[in-house]
């Protein structure tokens, strides 16, 4: 198994991302290659003052990057040395198994759509992300970012690709899926989530069970995944990292809360496009970026991908 890794996307690149490099290759398989792109002089010179063997990983070197600021699709088709580009260019071709970045989520966006491309029938990939609760299992919450404006049946969509992630990832075997709303009611909600609900309840692929309010996220009792457009399901994973956050500067400390500490989690696959696809926070540490790693190895282990195609089919 060969894991790409974006050395030189992030806020803390590219000390953090060679850091969680290291730290990641002393727990994965020996049967596994942690592939590096990035700045090969800067990456040998963090291993040797970490008295690590940089021979350990394949490095793949270029200097060039894509910027937080910079326009997602010009960036990508103009800078075709740039490490995501390049990471891309080597998950196309199967050189490596996933590629993993905490740089530029458009710009991975950009690259998944025209690099490895959505699979046959997903009308629009989707990201995800883990909302702890008071179980040992997270709640999947999508979409948390990535398409603002969403039609009822990608929400359905969303609502299978979630339940098969929760299935080969988690091991639950009939995932309940509900819908982010204003109220339980079934009339409740705008237009979109009135429509979605119908096609939701219709839909044989998934076990809806209805509304999910936003005061049952941390509660395990309803639901396993939870369907909501971009924008809202951005501003509910921030407020949770605001709650963990002001915890942490209030002195609060709780085995249980420390689940909300994203740096557990490390990244988070884009789901619906061809490639294991893996992408970070910005503000990804050296723990973040070894769990993200991590979690890359388990995406490509449980073949989530290839199940993910034959549903579609």
């Amino acid at each position: 198994m060969r894991i790409g890794l974006d050395v030189l996307g992030g806020d803390f690149a590219p000390e953090a991302t060679v850091l969680g490099a290291i730290a990641a290759s002393k727990e994965v398989s020996a049967t596994t290659k942690i592939v590096l792109i990035g700045d090969a002089e800067k990456i040998n010179s963090i291993c040797q003052k970490e008295n690590f063997d940089p021979s350990v990983f394949e490095i793949i070197h270029t200097t060039e990057f894509i910027g937080m600021g910079e326009h997602p699709a010009k960036a990508f088709q103009q800078k075709s040395n740039s490490s995501i580009s390049l990471g891309f260019e080597l998950l196309r071709k199967n050189e490596i198994d996933s590629f993993a970045s905490a740089g530029s989520t458009g710009a991975m966006m950009v690259g998944a759509m025209y690099s490895v491309k959505p699979i046959s029938g997903v009308q629009r990939p989707v990201i995800t992300a883990n909302v702890p609760n008071d179980s040992n299992t997270p709640t999947l919450l999508l979409d948390v970012g990535l398409n603002p404006d969403t039609k009822p049946d990608v929400l359905v969509q969303y609502g299978m690709l979630g339940s098969l992630y929760c299935q080969h990832m988690y091991q639950i075997e009939k995932p309940r899926v509900a819908l982010l709303n204003i109220g339980e009611e079934e009339e409740k909600g705008n237009l979109i989530t009135k429509a979605a609900y119908q096609l939701m309840k219709e839909t044989q692929s998934i076990h809806f069970v209805g509304n999910f309010e936003a005061n049952e996220f941390f509660s395990h009792e309803k639901a396993d995944v939870v369907v909501c457009d971009g924008f809202v399901g951005n501003v509910v994973l921030k407020e949770a990292e605001a709650f963990y956050l002001l915890l942490r500067r209030k002195g609060i400390k709780s085995d249980y809360f420390e689940k909300f500490n994203f740096e557990n989690y490390g990244g988070t696959p884009l789901l619906g496009v061809n490639k294991p696809v893996i992408i970070g926070h910005g503000i990804s540490n050296a723990k973040a970026i070894k769990n993200m790693i991590l979690h890359s190895c388990q995406v490509v282990e449980s073949k989530l991908i290839d199940k993910i195609k034959e549903a579609f089919e």
